[in-house]
């Protein structure tokens, strides 16, 4: 049996690696453990529940207000530990949270190979994002395999030096978790506390305008200027339904609640401030979204398969391909230019239907097959 090691710590990481787990799970050869770090621990298990998944090793790691410094220090710990007393052949990770650095640190400091999955994704700058370009680039470093989504994650990558043979091009996961959760939703639709049926007639046919937003270079000026844009478009288009679930950082959720409402619930009635939602809750609001404010990677590469437009808050983006194919649009954190984009795209059909062509550069909903046969051939040559 080929002994591996998946570990994460979000939900973007769950989500994404779920497909890659359930694969490795499917082939025989494979003894497969999964190892959570809980860097985020309501948000993580809503994941894995939505997958029917439960990890072989839970270190808990998970703080109120914790430090990055504090939190990369314990399960840099806490994974050398595990990595010393599990042996696995392979270590897979995937993405550029903290859990993902402290994975690629441990595997090498245990000398096992990483696999690294969403590998490649570049801004160029190691302060957009933050810090998440940089534990990329520290991971690819570290890392063996190199699983990128993209053509272009893949010149990146080769143009750091990596060798062309560990370089593997496979699509996006997020696409295979995509669709495995619209077969679940269209089986069993989720319902939403405190929001109507997510059908089309809900809030009679009204156009549903979905927010996210979490990044930590936004905390501050920037992120108030987000909310004082999305309070400018609940007034301006009333019969739009604006719906945010909002991030349990205390750095999110108190500019949104002061600015969007009114210190602790909605200041009107077509916003609609609700909890953070289990994957599949969130993937169905996504299907009846119109279109889609964020500043979530995962967003990017999702909303294409759904014909939802995109405004990116943020001023750059390791996802350029949406953007080149006019799916998605950088707005950044300008009040000025969120509102205009997402007027622009309420009240100009033509407009509309060039960003909402049902075209996805992120894949075909096949890269956790790709990415097991390459770890597959990788250990059968490496154990002879």
């Amino acid at each position: 049996m080929l002994k591996t090691s998946v570990i994460f710590g979000t939900r973007p990481e769950a989500i994404k690696l779920a497909p890659v787990v359930l694969a490795l799970r499917r082939a025989a050869v494979f003894d497969t453990r999964v190892c959570v770090t809980a860097q985020h621990r309501q948000m993580l298990d809503q994941a894995l529940d939505a997958f029917g998944l439960a990890p072989d090793t839970d270190l808990d790691l998970m703080r109120n207000n914790q430090t990055l410094g504090a939190l990369t220090a314990r399960a840099v710990e806490a994974l050398d530990r595990y990595l010393a007393q599990e042996k696995p052949a392979l270590v897979i990770a995937q993405g550029d949270t903290t859990t993902v650095l402290c994975a690629a640190l441990a595997a090498f400091y245990n000398r096992i190979p990483l696999a690294h999955v969403e590998a490649g994704l570049r801004t160029g700058s190691l302060e957009a994002p933050w810090p998440e370009e940089a534990n990329r680039v520290i991971a690819s470093r570290l890392a063996t395999l190199h699983f990128a989504p993209t053509e272009g994650a893949r010149r990146n990558l080769l143009q750091e030096g990596t060798p062309p043979q560990n370089v593997f091009v496979t699509g996006n996961t997020a696409i295979d978790a995509l669709l495995l959760a619209l077969e679940k939703i269209k089986a069993h639709p989720p319902e939403i506390p405190g929001l109507p049926p997510l059908t089309a007639a809900a809030w009679d046919g009204a156009p549903v305008v979905l927010i996210t937003g979490h990044r930590r270079e936004n905390f501050g000026p920037a992120f108030e200027s987000v909310c004082q844009a999305c309070a400018e478009l609940g007034t301006r288009f009333p019969h739009a339904q604006f719906v945010y679930p909002v991030h349990l950082n205390p750095n999110v959720r108190e500019p949104v609640m002061r600015i969007l409402g009114g210190g602790g619930g909605s200041a009107r009635g077509n916003m609609h401030l609700i909890a953070p939602l289990p994957y599949l809750s969130f993937v169905a609001l996504m299907n009846r979204a119109t279109l889609i404010l964020t500043d979530s990677g995962g967003v990017q590469e999702e909303a294409p398969s759904l014909g939802k437009p995109v405004l990116v808050l943020r001023e750059s983006t390791e996802r350029p391909e949406a953007v080149a194919a006019g799916t998605a649009k950088l707005v950044g954190a300008s009040r000025e230019l969120i509102v205009r984009e997402t007027a622009r795209l309420l009240t100009d059909p033509a407009h509309y239907q060039s960003m909402a062509r049902v075209h996805n550069p992120y894949g075909d909903g096949q890269a956790a097959g790709r990415i097991v046969a390459a770890c597959k051939a990788f250990l059968e040559r490496r154990t002879g």
